[in-house]
């Protein structure tokens, strides 16, 4: 189970996979069947990053992290 990090909701649009970018912020990148959709930003917010964790933007639409499972890992 994931933590909530974020206060801003992203309104997500049929055809776009959404993701955290290396810059901080939400990006959407249209799917392959959305031929006509452009790569944009949709978030205002700066998401600072840590390592060790997974992010990914959750049902409700915020962004969320959780801990990576790395075995074998120190």
């Amino acid at each position: 189970m994931g933590e909530r990090i974020s206060k801003e909701k992203i309104e997500r649009e049929d055809g776009y996979l959404y993701y955290l970018g290396k810059d901080g912020y939400v990006w959407r990148t249209p799917m392959k069947a959305n031929a006509r959709g452009r790569k944009a930003k949709v978030g205002t917010e700066k998401i600072p990053r840590e390592e060790g964790y997974l992010y990914y933007i959750d049902k409700a639409g915020y962004v969320a992290r959780a801990k990576m499972n790395r075995r074998g890992k120190r």
